[in-house]
């Protein structure tokens, strides 16, 4: 029974958060309506949430990602102001996010810097650029209408946000429990030492975990920019909390302290209920906040918890 908790009580709060919030208010948060508002609500925290994922399968953490969200959504507008095409525009952007997170992922791997403080650091690089680029204002206008189809549209009824998460999670899935590179990516957050003596290369695995999330969260910057019209340079500021809250839950569930794709979708789906259902409730965004840093306090002690009852 024990064990069973363990692996399954973070998917049996979603389901209990679910049951509370749709007795509490039956009439807006239980329906098909909000269901869809949820998942779309919940798709570009999930993905920030995957790439954060990949970082945490190595051991570390990336804070850039929150700026990589506000760098992706302003670049790809001054590229389209600049005449440039949709499609190079988007693979310029992630180009770009991914020379920083190999940079990044480089001085920790390389150095052996702490990854708090090389990311905070990038994350503040990154954000001055993004200020540097927008001039520190809000830009419209200039967004194709193909590109805003991005997140806004819907493929066979289902909306193309939907199918984005869906794409990614697979993706990620298949990466880090399908392949090589994911085991070696594990084998590296579980003992550094132990897997550069069984072969491993520490440094590009490493880089290709950091260029990942930078990735990531780029593209969620521009699915952001698509689904509002506009883009703004802190636009990314709340994906960070939420994103590792997201993470960490996930690590409560399916694999003992284990980042893991199943887990943070998990993970995501609760941090965008609550705060859906905390809304229509008419809780105050501060609140909300607090919930959630609680959410996060409440996960990494179940998870603590959880590993030193398996080592008994």
């Amino acid at each position: 029974m024990t064990s069973f908790v363990r692996r399954y009580g973070t998917l049996a709060a979603l389901v209990a958060i679910v049951i509370g919030f749709s007795i509490a208010s039956p009439g807006a948060f239980g329906t098909a309506s909000n269901l869809i508002n949820i998942t779309q609500q919940m798709t570009l925290l999930a993905i920030v949430a995957i790439g954060a994922t990949l970082v945490m399968a190595v051991g570390e953490f990336d804070l850039s990602t929150a700026a990589l969200v506000s760098f992706g959504g302003i670049l790809v507008v001054v590229l389209f102001k600049a005449g440039v095409p949709a499609p190079l525009a988007c693979l310029a952007v992630l180009g770009g996010a991914a020379v920083f997170g190999a940079v990044s992922g480089f001085i920790v791997a390389r150095f052996e810097v702490l990854s708090f403080i090389t990311t905070l650091a990038m994350g503040t690089i990154i954000g001055g650029v993004t200020f540097w680029l927008s001039s520190g204002a809000t830009l419209f206008g200039d967004i194709p209408a193909g590109f805003r189809d991005l997140a806004r549209g819907k493929i066979a009824g289902i909306p193309t946000l939907t199918l984005w998460l869906l794409g990614v999670a697979v993706l990620a899935w298949v990466v880090l429990d399908k392949v090589e590179l994911g085991r070696r990516l594990y084998a590296i957050g579980g003992n550094r030492e132990a897997a550069r003596l069984a072969g491993v290369r520490i440094v590009p695995n490493t880089m290709m975990a950091f260029v990942g999330s930078a990735m990531l969260s780029a593209l969620v910057g521009m699915l952001l920019t698509a689904r509002i019209g506009s883009a703004n340079p802190t636009g990314g500021g709340g994906f960070l909390l939420a994103a590792y809250a997201a993470v960490f839950l996930g690590m409560t569930a399916f694999r003992e302290g284990e980042a893991n794709v199943p887990g943070t979708l998990v993970g995501a789906a609760i941090i965008a209920v609550v705060g859906n259902g905390l809304t229509i409730l008419g809780v105050s965004t501060f609140m909300q906040d607090i919930i959630t840093g609680l959410i996060i306090l409440a996960a990494v002690l179940v998870r603590r918890t959880g590993m030193e009852g398996h080592g008994r």
